[in-house]
């Protein structure tokens, strides 16, 4: 079953004390992905439904302490 079927949609969860600043999220998605003062991923408002855009679904792996997960609601 996927997340058309249960009504839900994937969605992007960022662990900002796992971040260590690496920046692969913004290089991937800058539209979705930003980083605060102190180089820490922040994700941008209202793309947190954004997991569903190639881009983004990169993300997790290019994380090299895999700060940013997706789940499929």
């Amino acid at each position: 079953m996927d997340a058309r079927e249960t009504g839900s949609a994937p969605r992007i969860t960022v662990d900002r004390d796992r971040c260590i600043g690496a920046g692969q999220c913004v290089l991937a998605a800058p539209e979705v992905f930003t980083q605060d003062d102190d180089g820490l991923v922040d994700l941008l408002p209202g793309h947190e439904d954004a997991a569903g855009d190639a881009h983004v679904r990169d993300v997790p792996m290019a994380c090299p302490v895999q700060a940013v997960t997706i789940s499929d609601g």
